[in-house]
């Protein structure tokens, strides 16, 4: 009986181990967390103790005295960094669950597709170690793919391109798995610090990674504006030349130039996926056009971009952002239907 009591308090649940984001995906409630993968954290003694997590670490990102020190144990991603990745899982685990006794759940955590044997064994370790009575692992691109609504188990060909903060996966589908799949690591961490570099270069101005994020989410765009200029918004950060912290305008025209390279390396995956993709499954990507998901999506004009570089028609998921928990709590409530692609090899 009280075996019942305690799976009944421990709903399985699906983690979205970003290298921007951690969301959480309990069975049958939906997404219950979304916070930034950010952990603070003192050293004393040579041994680490956590602060803060999510949110109330990246207030203190760029901000911490000599003593705490404010990280991302996630890199395009991976884990970067074992330890704190395992503390921030164990922290959000609970905060989902609030009874730490009883909760030993089934997790399901999604990895990028060009993870290596030894990343994915990391990833898992760091699940179990964080109090979880099973982990399973499925590939970053079907839990986009299944979390955009896309029709991966039928024998025709779907592509996605999932742009995260640290890789952008393309990968074409067909009968419910992976035909060809694509890991660059280029993502919006990429995007941020292409900023960042083109305001030390044009306008020896520096500036931190809140605010790079902030200039991307508020005024960035693929494509140049049409006057040549577009909006324009108000950055401060410290001048090169003297020291002295500054206030400048940045446009959008700007912005476009400074992720040239970033939304091109993003095209460029996407055709080397068309050009490996077999013939009749690529006619199939021509009828049914591509799919972007991920935070990288919402970039204004990358759509467009995309279209001019293939020809094909390019689609927004409507919750981007939120695609690949979805995706991956959907493969949590419809686990018979998609044993085949989550990978519980303990």
């Amino acid at each position: 009986m009280f075996g019942n009591i305690s799976s009944f308090f421990s709903p399985d649940m699906a983690i979205d181990l970003g290298t921007a984001n951690t969301l959480v995906y309990v069975k049958g409630k939906g997404i219950v967390l979304n916070e930034p993968s950010v952990v603070a954290y003192t050293i004393k003694d040579g041994v680490k103790k956590a602060l803060a997590f999510g949110e109330d670490a990246k207030l203190m990102l760029g901000r911490t005295p000599g003593s705490i020190e404010a990280i991302r144990p996630m890199r395009e991603g991976v884990i970067a960094d074992f330890d704190v990745a395992e503390e921030m899982i164990k922290h959000f685990i609970r905060k989902v669950h609030k009874r730490s006794t009883l909760t030993k759940p089934r997790v399901i955590v999604c990895v990028p597709h060009g993870a290596t044997p030894v990343e994915k064994r990391a990833i898992r370790q760091s699940v179990l170690s964080a109090g979880a009575r099973k982990a399973g692992l499925i590939a970053e691109p079907i839990a986009a793919a299944i979390g955009a609504g896309m029709p991966i188990t039928d024998p025709t060909g779907s592509m996605v391109v999932d742009i995260g903060g640290g890789t952008t996966e393309v990968a074409v589908m067909s009968l419910g798995d992976i035909v060809y799949a694509r890991s660059v690591r280029v993502g919006g961490d990429r995007m941020d610090e292409a900023v960042i570099s083109y305001l030390r270069r044009q306008q020896n101005l520096l500036v931190g990674e809140n605010t790079a994020e902030r200039i991307k989410t508020s005024i960035g765009t693929a494509r140049m504006p049409d006057d040549g200029r577009g909006t324009s918004m108000e950055i401060r950060g410290r001048d090169l030349l003297n020291g002295v912290p500054k206030e400048t305008e940045i446009t959008q025209a700007q912005v476009a130039d400074a992720l040239a390279e970033p939304v091109q390396q993003i095209c460029e995956a996407v055709m080397t996926a068309l050009e490996s993709t077999p013939p009749d499954l690529a006619a199939d990507i021509v009828d049914r056009g591509v799919m972007l998901t991920g935070g990288g999506a919402l970039l204004g004009d990358l759509d467009m971009a995309l279209r001019e570089q293939t020809g094909l028609a390019i689609s927004v998921a409507d919750e981007s952002l939120n695609c690949v928990a979805l995706g991956t709590g959907k493969s949590l409530e419809y686990e018979k239907q998609l044993l085949h692609v989550i990978d519980f090899d303990s």
